[in-house]
């Protein structure tokens, strides 16, 4: 089957059964100056109707970013049954691709393959030695372009606990990373990652009482911890090489990360200046060359990697995962 090639914020590009593209190599070529990780990651997503289902639409959000500290190289989804499919942008700026299946089918298989290259994280030290109250004086200057990521949404609660825990990370006289990097590390040790502890709507204060969770609980209670402080944070998406991956590849002595077979989550949050600084709870770490970003917004609803809706009256079965190696 022929491939053709599509622009991430192209809208309305159709192929039939698959979408496929190869980047622009000129595109972050400033990647190139720093030593870099390569990754093929196969996401694998399989819905099983235990009927039959009919006129499925569906969304998906599976496909790597190109930014400062990651370059996507190719990009490949399939679908079953075959369909046209359809991508744009979305409101937050991630890469969206739909489809619909009219005929009846049992099961519904998406595959996406992609090739990205990673470069260490750098550390804005400007930006993170402000004092807190600095940067929320600056961050004022700001609040029309930052207002999402500071107010409550659908996953991310507002309540008098958070309010006053929050303010105890964030004393005005703190330098701000620090005070980041303070409240991560409290999220890793308060919570026990935990899978099949929590379901996709758990409130993060039910997730603070019991002290379980897994990588989107962990990333929507400091998103919940940030906002009272008036510091925009949002949600990420993406892959992160576990433990398990890396030793099948390398066998390295490296940091010990864990997360799930699947997606992964974190939390970026705004400094002063217009850096992103990706914070990742569930690992007391920042978001480095190991992690691979999809999509962000206000939370979780916002990068959903795949949602739909079916007719029938028929239940579903979903079964994800993520091969993630290096090359």
């Amino acid at each position: 089957m022929r491939r053709r090639k599509i622009r991430i914020r192209r809208r309305g590009a159709t192929r039939t059964g698959t979408t496929g593209f190869a980047l622009d190599p000129t595109i972050g070529d400033a990647l190139l100056r720093f030593p870099s990780m390569r990754f093929q990651i196969e996401h694998r997503t399989a819905y099983h109707y235990a009927g039959t289902a009919s006129e499925s639409f569906m969304e998906a959000r599976l496909t790597p970013v190109t930014d400062d500290r990651q370059r996507l190289i190719s990009r490949r989804l399939q679908v079953d049954p075959v369909c046209n499919i359809h991508a744009y942008t979305d409101y937050f700026g991630n890469h969206v691709e739909t489809f619909s299946i009219v005929h009846r089918h049992q099961e519904l298989i998406l595959t996406s393959t992609s090739v990205v290259e990673t470069v260490p994280l750098e550390v804005p030290r400007a930006a993170v030695d402000i004092t807190v109250a600095e940067a929320q004086q600056l961050y004022r200057a700001d609040k029309l372009k930052l207002f999402e990521y500071v107010a409550t949404s659908g996953a991310i609660e507002r309540t008098t606990e958070l309010e006053e825990l929050s303010r105890s990370f964030f004393p005005p006289g703190m330098p701000l990373g620090q005070a980041l990097l303070e409240l991560n590390g409290w999220i890793s040790q308060r919570l026990t990652y935990q899978p099949g502890s929590t379901q996709i709507d758990t409130p993060v204060t039910t997730v603070l009482r019991t002290g379980a969770g897994v990588c989107q609980d962990f990333a929507q209670l400091l998103i919940a911890l940030l906002r009272p402080s008036q510091i925009p944070a949002r949600y990420v998406t993406g892959y992160i090489e576990t433990d398990a991956q890396r030793d099948a590849a390398s066998g390295s002595g490296e940091q010990h990360l864990i997360g799930a077979s699947e997606s992964h989550a974190w939390v970026e949050a705004y400094l002063p200046g217009g850096f992103w600084w990706p914070l990742d709870p569930t690992n007391r770490t920042l978001a480095g060359e190991r992690h691979v970003k999809v999509a962000a917004g206000r939370d979780y609803h916002d990068c959903t990697p795949t949602r739909g809706v079916f007719k029938g009256t028929t239940s579903d079965q979903l079964k994800a995962s993520v091969s993630m190696r290096r090359t």
